[in-house]
């Protein structure tokens, strides 16, 4: 169902009177979002309007899961505090945007018609299926395949000095499905409670697959290389935002209490999994 079409998304909800519905879509890569505003918009927000409205007029027994992000708190973070449920938001992206309208918009519903409507602000989720536009993803598989000698080329980079919440997408999944089986609706932040740079996720990876990595030269001339002076990763302006968060980190206070979780794999064991998965299925 394209979740656009206000009466194809009426019509299924309808004919099926869900008792859970995981709201996951998304136009999710930021950068993209600087170049297709509307069609981002379109997805992320209005679409979101579609199904509450649909939940609310004919299913209003329906649970409903809106996935928000940590994208939305913005640029406000330069004190370098963890953001929770009481931060300010401060979206500077069309991404960011949609999904706070989105993000308000299953709050309004919930408190305007009773429905059982929860946000879960996710930070960074990544696992070894992550799209290749997104940087984890971009690193781990780039990094394997210099190692294998499948890439010739470097791996080109854009701000990695960027600081990021990143948690394990399998963690966050059970903790989705804390949040819809909880006695109330309400607004989680998920997280892992610590950040590193895209650099660090760097030195993370290329030391678990044994690569010796040096670091030389600054800005757009920064550049990593092996003990061979095989250039792995170069800097190139296409790929930095118009405008970048950098710093993001999540609290977890109320999820920790209130739904009993916490993460069971840090940053270490995500690698791990991405690294393995690219070995044996590529």
């Amino acid at each position: 169902v394209d979740l656009s079409e206000n009466q194809r998304v009426f019509s299924c909800i309808n004919s099926i009177k869900p008792n859970f519905f995981f709201n996951l879509a998304a136009q999710s890569f930021v950068a993209y979002s600087y170049d297709n505003p509307i069609y981002t918009d379109i997805v992320n927000n209005l679409s979101v309007l579609n199904i509450l409205e649909a939940i609310k007029n004919v299913s209003n027994k329906t649970k409903f899961y809106q996935a928000s992000s940590s994208e939305m708190y913005g640029g406000l973070n330069e004190s370098k505090k963890k953001l929770n449920e009481y931060s300010k938001f401060n979206p500077i992206s069309p991404y960011a945007i949609s999904k706070l309208s989105a993000y308000h918009y299953t709050r309004m519903y919930r408190k305007s018609y009773n429905i059982f409507a929860s946000n879960g602000i996710l930070f960074n989720h990544e696992s070894p299926l992550r799209g290749e536009q997104f940087v984890t993803k971009k690193i781990v598989k780039g990094l394997v395949e210099i190692l294998n000698g499948k890439k010739k080329d470097p791996i080109y980079l854009g701000n990695i000095y960027a600081r990021r919440d990143w948690g394990h997408a399998e963690d966050y999944v059970d903790v989705i499905h804390k949040i819809m089986n909880y006695k109330k609706a309400d607004d989680f932040v998920i997280a892992s409670n610590k950040n590193f740079s895209v650099k660090e996720f760097i030195n993370l990876t290329a030391k678990k697959l044994g690569i010796k990595i040096f670091w030389s030269g600054k800005g757009l001339k920064e550049k990593a290389i092996n003990e061979d002076k095989k250039i792995l990763i170069k800097i190139s302006k296409k790929f930095f935002r118009p405008m970048d968060i950098n710093d993001l980190v999540g609290e977890t206070y109320k999820a920790r209490n209130i739904l009993k979780w916490k993460p069971k794999k840090n940053i270490n064991e995500l690698i791990k999994d991405m690294i393995l998965y690219e070995k044996n299925f590529k």
